[in-house]
């Protein structure tokens, strides 16, 4: 059986595409919102009905974790984008600043994450990748850990320094960075799956990050409040507000959204074991 939820989620998605053409305020400026939540209930309710679970049927106190880590995550993006200025928030053409109307950025924010691991659920259940292995098994040493983890801090650093020259290897610092020590710490990781040569995860993730990235900024692309990009050298050739070859970037940030997750996780995970001593 079909949730009801999915079909609230299904309505809410044609409600929206329908005012990008009427633009009925106050729905039109709340957009970004909306329109996540309605896609976080319909592909929820399809998880429900494909596999029997889903994390508002079965784990809403995960579900609204996973939804506040989102929005203090990407929290931290914004802050970084204040040095790189990759991007930029409009409405109806006039430029705007995020920090200007805090509770709708932060209720956006939120729905990051939910839409990404719903996905990400999705292609679980439909078990594309599923028989998909590394033709060898390798072996993570801490020399190779501690490497990882000194490139993702220089990948943090150089953009902040060169903003106009490294600005996309922010992409792909905090998995750098967060992954290694995921993996030292027992909690998920990507570098865990070069030592058991299972590739679901990693290619599951891939496919759930290019798949968010279209909607993002398809979405994106009719709204009222919206976000344009400024790319240096790359930025020809849009689809969408996006450049093309940004699209790439959606690839390494799903498994940076990976690794922040279960990093930020493991904090409490750890906070949780030591009021049990």
């Amino acid at each position: 059986m079909f949730r009801w939820y999915g079909t609230l989620g299904i309505f809410i998605i044609v409600l929206v595409e329908l005012n990008f053409f009427y633009k009925l305020s106050p729905f039109a400026n709340w957009y970004f919102p909306i329109v996540w939540f309605g896609y976080i209930l319909t592909i929820d309710a399809v998880n429900k009905k494909i596999s029997g679970r889903s994390l508002i049927s079965d784990n809403f106190n995960k579900f609204l974790s996973i939804a506040i880590v989102s929005a203090f995550l990407w929290w931290v993006f914004e802050f970084i984008n204040y040095a790189l200025g990759n991007w930029s928030y409009s409405v109806g053409g006039a430029s705007v600043d995020v920090n200007n109307n805090a509770f709708y950025a932060t209720l956006a924010f939120a729905t990051v994450l939910p839409a990404f691991f719903e996905t990400y659920e999705l292609i679980r259940n439909v078990h594309l990748f599923d028989d998909k292995k590394l033709k060898k098994k390798h072996r993570i040493t801490k020399k190779f850990l501690h490497w990882t983890i000194g490139l993702g801090v220089l990948s943090l650093i150089l953009p902040l320094i060169f903003p106009r020259f490294a600005f996309p290897l922010v992409w792909l610092s905090f998995f750098l960075i967060l992954d290694p020590v995921n993996y030292l710490h027992k909690q998920p990781s990507i570098v865990g799956h070069l030592k058991d040569r299972k590739l679901v995860i990693p290619l599951s993730l891939l496919l759930a990050g290019i798949i968010m990235g279209f909607f993002w900024e398809f979405w994106n692309y009719w709204a009222i409040p919206k976000w344009t990009y400024d790319v240096p050298f790359v930025g020809f050739f849009k689809i969408f507000e996006m450049p093309i070859f940004g699209y790439f970037g959606y690839f390494p940030f799903a498994f940076e959204l990976y690794a922040m997750y279960f990093f930020v996780q493991s904090l409490f995970l750890e906070k949780e074991k030591l009021l049990m001593k």
